[in-house]
Formats: structure tokens, C-alpha cells, sequence
């Protein structure tokens, strides 16, 4: 028996966004005695996740841990690549990925949610934004779904977060919205409206900075008062170590990672 990871993301065309996540996926295997491979969903070429299965197989992989770094297990992305590995659809949803060529005996884990050390990234992204805590509402913006158990997923990894945060800052109020269905801008005004006094902090979860935090959120939010620094998860080590303890969690025989 061999043992292999191969982390998942969803790939970009920026290739700083791409680095950023090598970059951890490589801190996060630097001390392990097993090989990490990063691969993405789409757009990378060479990079795609048969050619990381492909690369893991050729080394004498026999047991496979896949990894989703994705931010929700609401993503209908997380769901799809399960699918491809031969696990059983949450729903009726089904993805185009078709069946991935693999041997090894696959584990499939569990996306990011609202794990407490990656809120703990999320309160030092705004942290610089607080100015009285006691006086301010939080807004977390995800990508978020329309299809039914995704999006259910996506209000019960945010919610966590909102809470986690809450008690991490002091914050008088926390909510949030996602960017599928357009939430961000209705959940706004109807914070300042019923919580009037509070400044609102808008807080990106994301888990790079690209498209999404630089021009979607800020555009579906045009004309309205919040602060914001467009910060997502990465970089931040907070990241690798969450890579390296789902790895050493599946490693003790955990089963999910």
C-alpha cells in the first residue's frame, strides 16, 4: 500500500491566483512523508485532475486522498468531482465531468465550511476595517446557489462563520449573503434599515482574491455605505495548516479527512 493526496481547486486563468494556491498546497506537504499533488477543475492545463490522478498512479499511489480546497460543500463543484470519483450525487444534479480513470482506492473529504481556524483568517482580513466592534454588523458574501441542499449548505457553512466571527470580533451583528441568487445588495439595505447606527463591514469568503472580490462584489454593492478591503483566504498560512490536518486526520484512519 502506497499513500497519495491530491488537493482539488477550481483553477483561474490568472496565474497569481493559480501560485497562490501551489504555494500553500507546497508549504502544507513540505514535512509530509507521502506525496501532495495540486490539481485544478479546469482551465490549467497539463494541471486538470486526471493528469494529477495520472501523476500519484505513476508513483505507486494505491490509497488516494482527494481533497476539495473549496470554500462550501454547497459548491455544486465539490459534489460534481465526488460524482467523477464514482461517490453517490447529493441530488438529482448531475456534472460533466464524466468518470475519472483511477485504481487507487479513493477517499473524498470535506471542503472548508465553517472551520474555525479559517473564520479566525476572515477576523484578521477586517480586523484593520473595525473601529467599535460594539457598533458594527458583519456581512459575509459567498458565491453561494440556487439549487436546492446546495444552497441549504452554503446558509449552514455561512451562518457558522457568522457566528464564529461574532464571538472572534465583539461585533454587535452578523449576517450574510450569496452572490447566487443576488442576495449582497438587498441583504445590505435591509441591515442598515432594521440595525441603524451600525456600520457595516462586508467580508469576502473567498478563497483567493480575483474577479469575484475585486469587481463582482463591489459592483453588486455600487451606490451603498460598507467598508471593505476585498481580502480572500489566501495567502495566508491558515490555509496550510488546514491542508496539512486534513491530511494527518485522514492519515490516523479519520475516513473522511
Amino acid at each position: 500500500m502506497k499513500q497519495g493526496v491530491l488537493v482539488i481547486s477550481h483553477g483561474s486563468r490568472d496565474s497569481k491566483w493559480v501560485e497562490l494556491v501551489d504555494a500553500s498546497v507546497r508549504q502544507a506537504a513540505e514535512h509530509m512523508a507521502i506525496p501532495v499533488v495540486s490539481a485544478f477543475l479546469e482551465i490549467v492545463d497539463g494541471r486538470l485532475i486526471q493528469d494529477g490522478i495520472a501523476e500519484l498512479e505513476k508513483m505507486g499511489v494505491t490509497d488516494l486522498f482527494v481533497l476539495p480546497l473549496f470554500v462550501s460543500s454547497g459548491s455544486t463543484h465539490v459534489d460534481e468531482i465526488g460524482q467523477a470519483f464514482g461517490f453517490p450525487p447529493l441530488t438529482d444534479f448531475e456534472g460533466d465531468l464524466g468518470v475519472f480513470r483511477v485504481k487507487a482506492n479513493v477517499t473524498y473529504g470535506a471542503p472548508i465550511d465553517d472551520d474555525p481556524e479559517i473564520a479566525e483568517v476572515l477576523y484578521e482580513n477586517i480586523r484593520e476595517l473595525s473601529l467599535d466592534p460594539e457598533r458594527e454588523t458583519l456581512l459575509l458574501v459567498g458565491h453561494g446557489s440556487k439549487l436546492p441542499v446546495f444552497h441549504e449548505r452554503w446558509q449552514t457553512g455561512l451562518s457558522g462563520l457568522c457566528a464564529r466571527l461574532r464571538e472572534l470580533g465583539g461585533f454587535a451583528h452578523a449576517d450574510y449573503a450569496m452572490l447566487l441568487p443576488d442576495q449582497a445588495a438587498d441583504k445590505l439595505r435591509e441591515l442598515e434599515n432594521s440595525r441603524i447606527g451600525n456600520e457595516v463591514i462586508v467580508v469576502p469568503v473567498f478563497l483567493s482574491p480575483g474577479y469575484f472580490t475585486s469587481h463582482v462584489i463591489p459592483s453588486r454593492l455600487e451606490g451603498l455605505s460598507y467598508r471593505y478591503n476585498g481580502r480572500a483566504m489566501l495567502p495566508h498560512s491558515a490555509i496550510e495548516r488546514w491542508i496539512a490536518r486534513r491530511i494527518q486526520e485522514w492519515l490516523a484512519g479519520d475516513g473522511k479527512g
